[in-house]
């Protein structure tokens, strides 16, 4: 079976363009339980959503990995009954609390686990197979021995970001005081107007800008560059990871319709035939014709360097 290329989606439209662009798999959901999706779908146009992916050959998974405060909580069982109603192929979480809900509301959709920073070892994904979790979102800070070895553990499907900027800090405060707080160095805030808009720059790395944005979950930080692990695929397909990830926040659909096409290409070209595989620079180079100048691409924590 062919690795699943996955990439969140805002709307139906964005759903069709990256189906045809090479997605296998979308993420999709309603911004009130899904955390830093590119566009909220309303639960009740889930149904129109997964049948759209389904029409196009795609699966579509429900985002629900938000931080949830206790007003919340009841709302989520009608948004997981609403997403197994529509026939959604499975539901990413971060909190208990989604699992729990998903148990009574919709006792039969697929559970994958995804607590990003956190998610870095094969015991705590066990304890969430033995409760019916068929997939791990694995920590973008493991490099790529520990990710070969947590999916030789064999207790659960993995999936890893390949592509786009990753979440550094995140505040439920819609400030960025709490932040400088915590670097507990100086930093100050740069607005570059709403075409490129804004980002922190911390003293010690004038050079980098860490891009920010604030929505009704609070404050995001990002990283300063974008992880590219387009060259480095195929040790991530023989190690036997079953999902790969491209992140489209802050790009534009035309960058992210990009990058879905050159991953196809490694993603195919590996399938056919791993033994004659050959890497292709003109593969690569539809992104960097399209990436931020001001955004180096990197392997990220792949080789053990740090993308931030």
């Amino acid at each position: 079976m062919t690795t699943e290329l996955l990439i969140s989606a805002g709307s139906l439209d964005q759903i069709k363009v990256y189906a045809e662009a090479g997605a296998s798999a979308v993420l999709i959901g309603d911004a009130r339980f899904g955390a830093r999706l590119p566009g909220s779908i309303a639960a009740a146009d889930l149904k129109e959503a997964v049948a759209s992916a389904h029409g196009l050959g795609v699966k579509a998974y429900i985002s629900a990995g938000k931080l949830l405060r206790n007003h919340e909580l009841h709302g989520l069982p009608e948004y997981l009954r609403a997403a197994a109603e529509a026939g959604a192929d499975g539901v990413t979480f971060g909190d208990p609390a989604v699992w729990m809900a998903a148990r009574d509301a919709a006792p039969g959709i697929a559970l994958h686990w995804n607590v990003e920073m956190t998610g870095t070892n094969s015991a705590a994904a066990a304890f969430w197979a033995k409760r019916g979790v068929t997939r791990a979102v694995l920590a973008r800070e493991l490099n790529g021995e520990e990710i070969a070895d947590f999916k030789r553990s064999g207790t659960i499907e993995v999936q890893v970001q390949v592509h786009g900027m990753t979440n550094i800090y995140h505040s439920q405060r819609n400030l960025l005081q709490s932040y400088m707080d915590y670097l507990g160095r100086e930093a100050s805030l740069v607005d570059l107007g709403p075409s490129e808009g804004r980002f922190l720059i911390e003293a010690e790395r004038p050079d980098e800008r860490l891009p920010v944005y604030e929505d009704a979950d609070g404050t995001h930080v990002m990283s300063a560059d974008d992880i590219c692990l387009l060259e480095a695929l195929p040790e991530l397909l023989a190690a036997g990871v079953d999902s790969f990830y491209i992140e489209p926040l802050l790009k534009s659909e035309a960058y992210n319709i990009a990058v879905l096409r050159s991953y196809r290409h490694v993603v195919d070209a590996w399938h056919r035939d791993p033994e004659a595989y050959e890497f292709d620079e003109e593969w690569l180079e539809p992104i960097r014709a399209l990436q931020d100048p001001g955004r180096e691409l990197s392997f990220g924590f792949l080789y053990k360097e740090q993308v931030y």
